[in-house]
């Protein structure tokens, strides 16, 4: 039980560092922090396949995506803007949202299941029984977590994508015909002087 507590704890920690945090990639990295607590307590519960498949994809691959994307786009630390209730709205559903797990949790008269129940109905986290049951029972589930993942990663691209400045060299010929036109309305360009001498 005080392993559970710690455990709990350090996940806790972890998951409010990815809510509160300002910077992109301190939060990736508290969320990487939090899915390693998250396969410490799949070994608590002898589900070791289950710890290593939470290590290798989650904390392993998915996350070293996500510090990739935030990386490559330079993410920097976003406003609220002209927008400051938003903040305010996002405030409410997060106390609106703890209070209903809490009440949840206390309105549940169920105590904490028997170890040797948990670790029957886990089964020391056979591969072949989860295999069967994700790819059989599960399988629109599946795919319908690949397809939101995919679009998740597509809008975070294009919300995060600012308009480059045009460079030197792309000048429209608008542009340089509005420069030329300018000069030549100023007194002392080369223009009006030409245009005097003669």
């Amino acid at each position: 039980m005080v392993t559970f507590a710690l455990l709990a704890a350090v996940s806790v920690v972890g998951a409010l560092g990815v809510v509160l945090l300002r910077q992109p990639i301190h939060a990736a990295l508290a969320l990487v922090g939090t899915l390693l607590t998250l396969a410490v307590f799949f070994v608590t519960l002898q589900a070791h396949f289950l710890a290593a498949i939470q290590v290798i994809v989650y904390a392993g691959a998915i996350m070293v995506l996500f510090l990739f994307v935030i990386m490559l786009l330079n993410v920097e630390e976003q406003h609220a803007g002209a927008r400051p209730w938003l903040r305010w709205l996002a405030y409410g559903v997060g106390v609106l949202a703890a209070a209903g797990l809490i009440v949840g949790a206390l309105a549940d008269p169920r105590q904490i299941p028997d170890p040797a129940l948990a670790r029957a109905a886990l089964r020391g986290g056979n591969a072949g029984l989860i295999a069967e049951v994700l790819f059989v029972d599960f399988m629109l589930a599946f795919q319908l977590v690949g397809v939101l993942l995919l679009t998740a990663m597509v809008g975070a691209v294009a919300l995060v994508q600012r308009p480059q400045p045009p460079s030197a060299g792309a000048i429209s010929a608008e542009a340089r015909e509005a420069g030329l036109k300018e000069r030549r309305g100023r007194p002392g360009s080369p223009e009006v002087v030409e245009a005097g001498g003669r």
